[in-house]
């Protein structure tokens, strides 16, 4: 099990540690402000009240025994520059740090953070997409070129199979799974059909993926 150091208690790194104890890690969680940390004590495994800017109290939290180090202050960009290179110098494994504009992200990647999160480009780009047809339900983007869709299966494929349809070796998209009632399955294989009543996961580069589902 991963060990998370989680520094920023406002509402991104409270919802960070909200998630990470749905999938069981062990989480330090650290703010300067009691009230936000008071308010993370029955998600994490420990936390504690400090300034991530002060080398004497971060070396105190042992760095080199997190798996990853999150940096999730959001309204102060210079602690968080200060902070994501101090737990590098300290020996952290892993940096993750929040950015909230272009420019701080390459001042992060150049000081001390391995990958950077930019919420609100990503949640943005999540949304224009999102809006952009009916059939798509949700949308995760892997790199420049390929995605992973979840979209309503169109009319036209209502009682075919997956032989039938055979989108693979037409357009070069993998059907990943199927999700009916809210139930997520990836036992599929080219005899399964498609129905009206279910959703699909598809891979697949995204020019693709709108032509063939005319997005």
């Amino acid at each position: 099990m991963k060990t998370i150091l989680l520094i920023g208690l406002g509402r991104f790194g409270r919802h960070i540690a909200m998630k990470l104890n749905d999938l069981n890690f062990q989480v330090m969680a650290v703010d300067s402000n009691e009230e936000r940390v008071n308010s993370v004590l029955s998600f994490v495994t420990n936390a504690q009240i400090g300034d991530s800017t002060n080398e004497e109290f971060l070396s105190s939290l042992g760095i080199g025994n997190y798996d990853v180090c999150i940096v999730a202050i959001g309204d102060d960009f210079q602690s968080s520059l200060e902070t994501a290179s101090l737990l590098k110098e300290l020996g952290a494994k892993k940096v993750i740090a929040r950015a909230s504009r272009g420019v701080q992200e390459k001042f992060l990647l150049r000081n001390g953070a391995d990958e950077v999160v930019y919420p609100e480009k990503q949640l943005a780009a999540w949304t224009a997409t999102r809006c952009t047809s009916e059939h798509i339900l949700d949308y995760i983007e892997l790199d420049a070129d390929y995605s992973i869709f979840e979209l309503t299966i169109p009319d036209n494929w209502n009682g075919k199979t997956i032989l039938q349809l055979d989108i693979r070796k037409k357009y070069g998209i993998n059907i990943l799974g199927l999700r009916e009632k809210g139930e997520l399955s990836m036992d599929i294989n080219p005899d399964t059909v498609l129905s009206k009543d279910k959703s699909i996961l598809v891979l697949g580069k995204q020019k693709a993926v709108q032509k063939c589902f005319h997005i």
